[in-house]
């Protein structure tokens, strides 16, 4: 079946991939149009992607993470907007602050439930909602809430409130909060999937696999060599990609691991939750 891609499909790839422009008309011919099997498609082939670049595409909106009093329990929620000039306004900014002390005081069991709450001034948080876009006239919407309960749970918010980061301890402790803070600041700046190799989902893993043996295949490796090959780039994979495997970003000598163990001998993280714009 042929498809049409018009010059703004292509220009989208190659803004979020950073590839050639050529490349991505090709990479989406053959994905019949699908974006992300198109991203896949040049990863095969041996892209090396930007992903800072579809950065640049994040929509607008305030992302808000909080903790309760005695920071057992974390949110994250995220109030989206079409432009930079609502998210940065101080009423947006704060209308997002009162749903985030919604959820954290009241601990909804999911998003639709959070929508459902009282809101001063409104019926419920949705009708605020609703209220903010009859009176600003651009799309927002209560897109993201996120919740996280462990002994102890600290947070971070990005500059601009951009990203916000709920990370959960295994123990609590005061001295544990600077480690905790920039175990989230990790997460806000490198975006792991998984906490530790054993979380990632079995279809990432599969489809990492798959790109590894495509892309080992592309250079014209042995066919008897590519499982091992797509082994030995997995654990790549897994030191990228899974927070406790991670380099500490702010000390390159330490996983994220031995900086939690430098801390207390069993520290640990038993989960976390990041949301960004976009």
């Amino acid at each position: 079946m042929s498809i049409t891609l018009s010059a703004a499909d292509v220009k989208n790839l190659r803004d979020a991939t950073g590839a050639g422009m050529m490349d991505c008309k090709a990479a989406l011919t053959e994905a019949n149009g699908d974006f992300e099997a198109a991203i896949d498609i040049l990863r095969k082939k041996g892209q090396k992607l930007s992903v800072k670049r579809a950065d640049r595409e994040a929509k607008e909106g305030v992302v808000i993470a909080s903790v309760n009093a005695d920071k057992t329990k974390g949110i994250v929620v995220k109030l989206s907007s079409e432009t930079d000039f609502v998210s940065k306004n101080e009423d947006f900014v704060n209308t997002t602050k009162k749903i985030a002390q919604i959820a954290i005081d009241n601990y909804p069991a999911d998003l639709e439930a959070l929508l459902a709450l009282p809101y001063e001034g409104s019926a419920s948080v949705a009708d605020k909602v609703t209220d903010l876009v009859a009176a600003i006239g651009e799309k927002i919407g209560l897109t993201n809430y996120e919740k996280i309960e462990a002994p102890q749970v600290e947070f971070y918010i990005h500059m601009g409130n951009k990203a916000g980061v709920i990370v959960g301890l295994n123990k609590a402790n005061d001295s544990f909060t600077d480690a905790g803070r920039n175990v989230a600041m990790q997460v806000a700046a490198m975006k792991p999937v998984a906490v530790d190799r054993g979380d990632v989902d079995t279809s990432l893993i599969n489809k990492e696999l798959e790109i590894g043996m495509e892309q080992a295949r592309a250079e014209g490796k042995p066919e008897a060599m590519l499982e091992k090959i797509a082994q030995g780039k997995l654990e790549r994979f897994y030191k990228d990609n899974t927070l406790l495997n991670q380099q500490f970003v702010k000390d390159g000598s330490l996983t994220i691991s031995a900086y939690l163990k430098s801390v207390d001998k069993d520290l640990s993280v038993t989960g976390f939750r990041h949301v960004m714009l976009g």
